[in-house]
């Protein structure tokens, strides 16, 4: 009797197993709930990675992730540039339903000191899990905002944001990092503290003279404080450079600015420490890890053993370095056993940047055969990014698919396997990945996906499914300069608005099914349902915008420095700590 249920127990447990195997040979337990380890670059283009066609730049880390797991090829980014498209990704969400856009030209957070950031009110996948048990770390770049009202108010901080832990740059790793001579928002700057110098300067002057000639009656410390002002803002304006330094670089853990100025030499090792203590330290519980990688982004930092080792100059170091920092953070997952247990995700917040330049020499990435970069409204090099899933066992290995996908989809899928819901309250355009990935299904969920740059709608693409066809439509773009050029050359990014954004009536018209570099925009001539299309998006267009709720733009009035907002470990703008020797 023994024996025979002890059969009978092996043959219901066998059975069971049979029941959840997928058609590709994967298993996936329904009680499971895997560890997160998302991987973010910094503008990197697509065509930067050997295993999407690149054979002169090593990065055999992600490619085996790629060989290991699924790639996406038609993978795309809510936003061209870096703030709009993050806070896309950790909302599932057009950036424009949060307010994480502008009307003005401010494409991106400009300044650590802004009252703009991501509003408290959105959901992110990472509070979404907090509260289902995980523990939630973010590493690296941020770049959503920090405070509101005060120099520690912390509002837009990823801690309050749902992650427990937070440790790297709340800004970005701009180009006066490292005092590059060409930085539009170091002139911008510049401009504002020397009118403020004029103004205050005439004004102590004036003071001065009058009081020496008795035209007026006031004591003298009105006067000795102008010209003191006056004395202080010429100093500023003179080492404005050395201020952003101070100011705005710096590394920061929790809430707490550990290292002002960055010691730039130490902090690819510092970021990889916190990576494996904090995989160490979370180990037996679930766990989601957010690696947003200070690379590729200029000035192109990197560290003396990657420096002139590539084929391709500071940039390509630079990837390799980066390449190899996935190599060791993959290491930690084999190493603490966890790497059957964990979805690992790579991607870049958009496309690569084709208009960094310091001189005569242009210092951005590649994206591939696709048509322009980062900042350049609805163009496929802008928004079409690595991506790629890697869960050993439940994902089959070397899978690709070439279904519209969007980076706003982490965030169902994220939610669901960690055992949440996703918010009903609100519209979540992202859309679950995981039948997907596993070949449950052959179609993406999306039937249309929008593309925005700032608040307005750029080109929209629509997958016929019956025809197996991707349309892409254009109703404006940027006007690249010079005539015949690829990018906005002597521009930080392309305008979104203006003279210098061409308007199409009627709109562009491409298959990105036949023309993925879209080269030869489409006629009545050549498409006979070119009309029917061009209805059938614009259709889609007006239903979407019938979804949308008013937002405070906050890269609009909140994307202005305030100096009261600026961190700073020390008496303003004399800002210098190093605590990093305290956290070992």
């Amino acid at each position: 009797m023994l024996d025979l249920e002890y059969f009978w127990n092996r043959l219901l447990l066998t059975l069971g197993v049979l029941l959840v195997l997928k058609p590709s040979g994967c298993v996936r337990t329904s009680d499971s709930r895997p560890n997160f380890l998302l991987l973010m670059a910094d503008d990197l283009g697509i065509g930067d990675v050997g295993c999407y066609g690149n054979n002169t730049i090593r990065t055999p880390n992600i490619d085996r992730l790629a060989e290991d797991g699924v790639k996406l090829t038609q993978h795309i980014s809510a936003a061209p540039v870096c703030t709009p498209s993050r806070a896309a990704f950790l909302t599932g969400r057009y950036p424009i339903r949060s307010g994480m856009v502008s009307s003005n030209g401010n494409q991106v957070l400009q300044w650590t000191g802004v009252s703009g950031g991501i509003p408290t009110n959105e959901m992110t996948f990472a509070k979404i899990l907090k509260n289902k048990g995980y523990a939630t770390g973010l590493i690296g770049k941020w770049h959503l905002g920090l405070n509101c009202d005060s120099a520690g108010d912390h509002c837009h901080h990823p801690l309050n944001h749902g992650f427990d832990h937070f440790y790297g740059m709340p800004f970005s790793l701009m180009g006066d990092c490292i005092q590059w001579e060409i930085s539009e928002k170091r002139a911008g700057l510049e401009h504002r503290l020397n009118l403020c110098v004029q103004i205050v300067a005439f004004a102590a002057l004036t003071l001065t003279v009058a009081k020496l000639i008795h035209l007026i009656s006031i004591a003298w410390m009105p006067v000795i404080w102008s010209t003191a002002a006056a004395v202080l803002l010429f100093l500023t304006s003179y080492f404005v450079g050395v201020l952003i330094v101070h100011a705005d670089c710096f590394l920061m853990r929790h809430h707490t600015i550990t290292e002002q100025p960055m010691h730039f030499q130490r902090t690819t090792p510092l970021l990889l420490k916190e990576v494996s203590l904090f995989v160490q330290r979370n180990k037996h519980k679930p766990f989601l890890l957010f690696v947003s990688f200070l690379h590729v982004h200029t000035p192109l930092i990197t560290t003396k053993n990657f420096c002139g080792k590539s084929l391709h100059g500071m940039y390509g170091d630079n990837i390799e370095e980066m390449d190899w920092m996935v190599g060791q953070i993959l290491d930690t997952l084999d190493k603490e056993g966890l790497t059957q247990s964990t979805l690992v995700y790579f991607t870049s917040d958009h496309g690569g940047s084709l208009e960094s330049q310091l001189g005569n020499n242009q210092y951005g990435g590649w994206n591939g055969i696709y048509k322009g970069g980062k900042g350049m409204g609805g163009w496929e090099g802008g928004i079409r990014v690595p991506g790629i899933f890697r869960w050993p066992g439940v994902l089959p290995a070397g899978r690709v698919i070439d279904e519209p996908t969007s980076l706003m989809d982490v965030y169902p899928t994220v939610v669901q396997l960690g055992g949440g819901q996703v918010p009903r309250d609100r519209v979540i355009d992202g859309q679950d990945l995981l039948p997907l990935l596993q070949g449950t299904t052959q179609h993406s969920s999306h039937e249309f996906l929008l593309h925005y740059c700032e608040d307005i709608l750029h080109a929209a693409r629509w997958h016929q499914r019956e025809r197996g066809t991707v349309w892409k439509v254009h109703y404006m773009s940027p006007v690249f300069h010079p005539e015949g050029a690829g990018a906005c050359y002597g521009k930080a990014v392309c305008p979104c608005s203006g003279e210098k954004v061409a308007l199409h009536d009627p709109p562009l018209l491409y298959d990105l099914s036949r023309d993925p570099s879209e080269a030869h925009p489409l006629t009545p001539d050549m498409e006979p349902s070119f009309t029917q299309v061009l209805e059938r998006v614009e259709q889609a267009v007006r239903e979407h915008r019938r979804t949308l709720s008013p937002a405070p733009m906050q890269l609009d009035s909140g994307n202005v420095w305030k100096p009261w907002l600026q961190p700073c470990c020390g008496l303003f703008p004399l800002c210098w700590c190093d605590q990093e020797d305290d956290w070992q």
